[in-house]
């Protein structure tokens, strides 16, 4: 059993295999150290500890706790479901709603940038990072998952998740999570630290550049499409200006992957 690497998922189902034949052996004895191994089995595989939280916990009310796990450099993995918005108590704004973005307590729109919060646990340098979108990269999104489960320390996978306090129809919200990514809203991409330590940049881009405008899309959620109603111009001076951050943001992330940092 010791020479089984439980680092992927096929390790894992090995040592599941290898734990079910020792348990067989061990049926029926009654020596101490028989009965101590077999109920003791079960802990020779691999666990996978997740945190699973919305982006109200995660950017705001629990962020100094998830900041204090992802710095332990403990094996602890956390996926954020990020909707940008406070959805279990209303739809009252986070710091993960976007600017432009009309919802409780933020009625004129949000008027500052989204938390990056990707960006700021990146500078560890120590913690798998990813960002993973459904709707936009399926393929992307599963590798990220088994990567950060695999990786040997703490991993953060920030999900984009579509919402009805996003004013869409839900039927299409994989359709809506693709034309975030496609826009620069959210991009895609996974930090892994153990790729540096092979003599690659530790930092992998799964969208391409921005090919859509977010300030022409942004109208058809009602989240923005509101205030475009309400004060059109402050509407379009901040989705100007949240639209030029993304396409800035995606160009500095390509520049990160041609670096082995």
């Amino acid at each position: 059993m010791s020479g089984i690497d439980q680092a992927t998922p096929r390790g894992v189902e090995d040592m599941r295999a290898a734990v079910e034949q020792l348990k067989k052996s061990l049926a029926g004895r009654t020596d101490a150290r028989a009965v101590s191994m077999l109920a003791n089995a079960d802990w020779l595989i691999r666990k996978s500890v997740w945190l699973i939280g919305g982006d109200g916990w995660a950017y705001d009310i629990g962020f100094g706790g998830l900041d204090h796990a992802l710095a332990s450099g403990r094996n602890i993995k956390a996926l954020v479901l990020d909707s940008e918005v406070y959805s279990n108590t209303g739809g009252q704004a986070s710091k993960a709603t976007p600017m432009g973005a009309v919802a409780k307590f933020a009625a004129g729109g949000r008027p500052t940038m989204k938390k990056n919060l990707g960006g700021i646990i990146l500078t560890y340098r120590d913690v798998y990072v990813a960002q993973i979108s459904l709707g936009a990269n399926p393929q992307a999104a599963a590798k990220a998952l088994a990567e950060a489960d695999a990786y040997d320390g703490p991993a953060l996978v920030i999900a984009y998740s579509h919402c009805v306090a996003h004013g869409i129809d839900m039927a299409q919200g994989f359709e809506r999570q693709k034309t975030a990514v496609e826009t620069g809203h959210f991009p895609l991409f996974r930090y892994d630290p153990s790729r540096s330590a092979k003599g690659f940049s530790a930092l992998e881009l799964d969208s391409k550049p921005p090919s859509k405008s977010f300030a022409a899309t942004a109208s058809e959620e009602n989240r923005f499409k509101l205030l475009l109603k309400r004060n059109p111009e402050h509407a379009v001076e901040m989705l100007s200006k949240a639209e030029r951050f993304y396409r800035n943001y995606y160009d500095r992330l390509e520049d990160l992957t041609t670096c082995n940092w």
